[in-house]
């Protein structure tokens, strides 16, 4: 493969013509706590209003006035989410600070894989910030997500069980997971959500519809992008938490941050307790995180990340059909370390190179045989007896991950527009072994994978556009190459009561190579397949976002559609002896709409809601046998209609917010053999309560209500879910 090679050229290339243009000043753009702002647009105006000259800011912020601008020009900077500012043109290096509007910007990462303002891209973007994810006070990332436009989360009963995400009608292995750049899904995409705590992160991005030419593999139908915080300026800082309440619940962390001269630090440390509601179901976590940096000049840095997720769950299995399994255990320990190089080699030219390490080592044991029992539910009663069986299945897992990143930004004379390129080459090293202690040694699998990434964007006025392509050189499929393109039209730019309108449209391709276990398995019942196919995605969406009331309100319509292919499921190839095959079997569509709506009519006050529609249909099915699973029917476990809400308001030292979950009737199964069987679950509408008191400078009281209404629901079937939970504690800093 010879991608490397073209990377390389083009790299030298970049540097050969990227020197400075004559200037006749320069200028930043930072926001109010005085971090750049990147990609803000800046107009020279002459005395007589003409703009002399358009740009954007760089990714530092920075910008420079042509010297044919003349001596009484203007500097006039804009971006939606942000108060218009104006500087008169001067020799020196100005320093434009913008006023945040009451809707405020939203930079992200993962729609491009470098800075950029929401108001620019026509990917579907969802983000919680630092301080959403405080009020919020949800121990676990999945719940967050619960949030999210187009997502089903399902969780196996109480807190810290197996769960599972689905985007835009996606199966639960289709979403790349990242922290800070760093991928950690199991080879094959597999990702379990249930030990990923929101410790100790400062942002949570969601980038929705086919990402694979940006991020390779797995990104089949949206990325989720955590951040680790970083210390802020000002003096050292040392936080401490501790609350608890009901099932036995107690959460406490501590966490010290700081700068000195050069170097950065911020260091954070966890546990999360409970028993949930079920015998032998008892979860506890302990997370560890840290951050570092070191300037080592003017221009370059080094930066450090490391994290670690301790998990132990009992598994008492589906307890509304029978009795819970009294010692099944689950035990996990995750583990990532990564390291960045960058450099801003001008305004205009940035690189970086990484090294990372994400391990798994997981347990999943059953030693002791509970008696045999028939499941019942209500009037329904299974057709045969279950019976227990012993297991202690290991699993570890490496993902080696290096990759070199580079961004040029050229601001073009005339209406050429601003150029933002990006060329990425990665590589994965995936190690594996599985197994079962109880039936002899472990499979050992590797593959290395090698993804090469060019992407070409242009910038003006009012228009934005990305057009994108990642060739993978996958050890398992060969070489294949993903496309994505996107364009976003301001048609609109209104600062009145009808504020700006965005048009935007985005297609792109993605791919998800096989599970080892799908290639590699040596088992019968699941023998692997060396000439599996990739899984394959299209996404297409659409959509208008529209601003009023003076950037105070803000309503957004997009229309999506997807289609999955080769999906890789079991096919029975002899029945005696029984074996059973892993073959590309599977076909889905699913196509809908998504509405949202956000408002801050006042100070302290905001409210935001969503719905989201999924025509959702089986075409191929990778189990024609099973009723649930027949083409036709909706995909499984993921409704038609959901939605989500919260109402927030902050007075004085007092902020509540009231948080609402939606979700409708969705096809699922009791995988209990009831009779009758059944085949789909209820919807229902979960409410959570959120509040804090703020006592004195550094101290906050924490009040927290989940499932307020003490709904009764099972999610999935088989697997209640916890009732009403109160927890309350106190936040305190200094």
């Amino acid at each position: 493969m010879r991608t490397p090679a073209f990377c390389s050229c083009f790299l030298y290339s970049v540097l050969l013509v990227s020197t400075p243009s004559l200037a006749a000043g320069s200028g930043t753009v930072v926001d109010s706590s005085g971090r750049p702002i990147a990609r803000a647009m800046v107009r020279i105006v002459g005395a007589g209003g003409e703009a002399v000259a358009t740009m954007f800011s760089a990714a530092d912020g920075s910008f420079e006035v042509p010297a044919s601008a003349p001596a009484d020009c203007a500097i006039e900077v804009i971006l939606a989410g942000f108060q218009p500012a104006r500087a008169r043109c001067g020799s020196g290096d100005l320093r434009i600070a913008l006023a945040v509007a009451p809707l405020s910007e939203t930079v992200v990462v993962s729609a491009t894989r470098s800075e950029a303002p929401s108001s620019q891209l026509a990917a579907s973007v969802t983000v919680f910030d630092a301080r959403e994810i405080e009020r919020r006070q949800t121990p676990l990332v999945p719940d967050l997500l619960r949030s999210v436009p187009g997502a089903m989360v399902v969780r196996n009963g109480g807190v810290g069980n197996v769960t599972s995400l689905f985007l835009r009608g996606g199966e639960s292995n289709y979403t790349k997971v990242l922290l800070d750049g760093i991928p950690l899904n199991e080879p094959g995409g597999v990702f379990n959500f249930s030990n990923v705590t929101s410790e100790h992160l400062e942002r949570v991005e969601v980038v929705r519809g086919a990402q694979s030419a940006l991020f390779g593999s797995d990104a089949m139908s949206g990325v989720v992008h955590m951040v680790t915080r970083r210390a802020q300026p000002g003096a050292p800082r040392v936080t401490a938490r501790i609350d608890g309440g009901s099932f036995s619940t107690v959460r406490g962390s501590a966490g010290v941050s700081g700068l000195a001269g050069r170097f950065d630090y911020s260091l954070h440390a966890a546990r999360l307790q409970t028993d949930n509601r079920v015998p032998n179901n008892e979860f506890g976590n302990t997370t560890l995180s840290a951050s570092a940096g070191l300037e080592l000049g003017a221009r370059s840095s080094l930066r450090f990340v490391a994290r670690g997720e301790l998990g132990r769950t009992g598994v008492p299995g589906a307890t509304a059909f029978g009795r819970p399994d009294l010692d099944a255990f689950f035990k996990r320990k995750d583990g990532v370390f990564g390291t960045t190089f960058a450099q801003q080699v001008t305004g205009g030219l940035r690189h970086r190179a990484t090294y990372a390490l994400a391990m798994t080592r997981q347990a999943s044991t059953n030693l002791a045989l509970d008696p045999p029992f028939t499941p019942r539910f209500g009037d329904r009663v299974g057709a045969f007896e279950f019976s227990d069986f012993p297991y202690d299945l290991r699993t570890s897992l490496e993902r080696h991950h290096a990759g070199y990143q580079a961004d040029w930004q050229l601001n073009a004379r005339g209406r050429a527009g601003t150029h933002l390129i990006t060329a990425a080459i990665e590589w994965d090293g995936e190690r594996a072994a599985f197994g079962d202690e109880l039936a002899g040694p472990a499979t050992h699998a590797s593959r290395d994978n090698v993804g090469t990434t060019l992407q070409h964007q242009i910038l003006w006025p009012r228009v934005y556009v990305t057009a994108g392509v990642r060739v993978e050189n996958n050890d398992s499929f060969g070489v294949s190459a993903v496309p994505r393109g996107s364009i976003a039209w301001i048609v609109h730019d209104g600062r009145s009561w009808l504020g700006a309108t965005k048009v935007r449209v985005s297609a792109g391709r993605g791919i998800k190579e096989p599970t080892l276990l799908q290639s590699f398995s040596t088992s019968p019942f699941f023998l692997g397949n060396p000439d599996l196919l990739p899984e394959r995605s299209r996404s297409v969406d659409a959509g208008v976002e529209q601003r009023f009331w003076h950037d105070r309100a803000k309503a957004e319509i997009t229309w999506f559609d997807n289609r999955y292919r080769n999906i890789i499921s079991t096919r029975t190839v002899s029945f005696s002896p029984f074996v059973s095959q892993y073959f590309n079997i599977g076909l889905t569509r699913a196509r809908g709409i998504e509405l949202n709506a956000d408002v801050a009519p006042g100070a302290g006050l905001r409210a935001r809601a969503g719905y989201t529609f999924l025509a959702s249909r089986i075409l191929e099915s990778t189990s024609p046998l099973n009723p649930v699973l027949q083409p036709g029917q909706w995909l499984f476990r993921r409704p038609r209609h959901s939605g989500h809400a919260q109402i927030s308001g902050t007075w004085a030292s007092l902020s509540l917010d009231l948080i609402g979950t939606i979700l409708g009737r969705s096809v699922d199964g009791d995988f209990a053999s009831l009779q009758p069987p059944i085949l789909s679950n209820d919807g229902r509408t979960i409410w959570d309560v959120r509040g804090s008191y703020r006592v004195s400078r550094g101290l906050d009281l924490l009040l927290a209500v989940d499932n307020l209404t003490d709904t009764d629901y099972m999610e999935p079937l088989g697997f209640p879910a916890l009732g009403r939970a109160v927890r309350a504690g106190l936040q305190f800093g200094f």
